[in-house]
């Protein structure tokens, strides 16, 4: 048995419930739900149908085995929250969910489910890029299905999806207090003013990261791991090494950092601005050799890796590799 969907006259609709949501657009004042799906039409209603073009309604009774546009979304779009605590699920609006995030943190989302959940015939999950960094409040993903009336065997092929790993997660950012160590001998001594400092703290401040302290180098590799170390003894969560990344004989930051032990990820990555990145770890402890781009630079390779690693993510070189596919940003 298929579900019984009658189209009814206005005219005649009076007492009757409406069986989806109707639209009303008024351009540049409003647009949005008129009457909802499951409203009563009364004689009142007869003439803001007809102003908004609706002659017809439809009325429906569903049969076993169908969902309504609406309860599909919300078993979507609840199949890609899982049970993660920082997503909540708005209510249903002309036959969309939207999963919002509860917390500032990082956005992460499984890509290759969402492609198996939009293989399900018309199904839909449309979610923010991954890794993504989101604000309280924010939208990251929305549901719906295309067809009003949606079998109910489709949406169980979507919560299996679900159930293999979460879909759609939002990760808190982690307490971390940050060391910075500034290179270069004309910056020790005075003759140009650190622009590094100022930066570094509006990037991190933006995450609620703290600044232990900075210091200064100049360009002697033992004294840069020296402060490198006095960091990790303070309790350092990540250390940031700036200046000093290119190929000139004064540039020391690399071999400083490589001489110290620490596991070097990647020097350089395939991304403009911020090719002449280093990430490393020493100690368990990320260490990043930042380009002098990243002072003038809005966007760089930085920005990228900060916020997963103030989310607790631990870099590889794969990461580093994928940056390539659309990582040209400026030239």
């Amino acid at each position: 048995m298929k579900s019984k969907l009658r189209e009814v006259h206005v005219q005649d609709a009076v007492g009757l419930v409406l069986a989806h949501d109707l639209t009303q657009v008024i351009p540049g004042k409003y647009k949005g739900p008129l009457f909802r799906k499951g409203h009563v039409i009364s004689e009142k209603d007869i003439e803001p149908l007809l102003d908004i073009g609706k002659a017809h309604i439809y009325v429906m009774e569903l049969a076993e085995g169908e969902l309504h546009e609406n309860d599909a979304a919300e078993r979507i779009a609840r199949a890609a929250a899982g049970d993660h605590p920082h997503l909540e699920m708005t209510s249903p609006k002309e036959g969309k969910v939207n999963l919002v995030s509860s917390i500032d943190g990082l956005l992460r989302v499984r890509a290759e489910a969402v492609a198996a959940i939009n293989q399900v015939e018309h199904a839909v999950l449309s979610t923010l890029r991954t890794y993504t960094p989101v604000r309280k409040g924010d939208i990251v993903a929305a549901a719906r299905v295309v067809p009003l009336i949606y079998p109910e065997e489709r949406v169980m092929q979507v919560e299996a999806i679900g159930r293999r790993s979460p879909v759609v997660e939002v990760l808190p950012y982690q307490s971390c207090r940050v060391g910075i160590v500034t290179t270069g001998s004309e910056v020790l001594h005075g003759r140009i003013e650190d622009k590094f400092g100022p930066v570094l703290r509006e990037k991190l401040g933006a995450f609620g990261a703290e600044v232990i302290s900075q210091t200064f180098s100049g360009d002697d590799r033992e004294r840069i791991q020296q402060q490198i170390r006095s960091f990790l003894e303070q309790g350092a969560d990540l250390v940031l090494v700036t200046g000093g990344m290119s190929v000139d004989p004064d540039d020391r930051t690399p071999g400083a950092i490589a001489s110290m032990g620490a596991e070097v990820v990647s020097y350089g990555t395939p991304m403009l601005p911020g090719s002449m990145l280093m990430v490393a770890y020493y100690r368990g402890v990320p260490v990043l050799g930042l380009p002098g781009c990243v002072i003038h630079d809005e966007y760089t390779s930085f920005d990228v890796f900060l916020p997963r690693i103030l989310a607790g993510e631990r870099i590889q070189k794969a990461d580093i590799i994928a940056l390539g596919h659309g990582g040209l940003h400026s030239c």
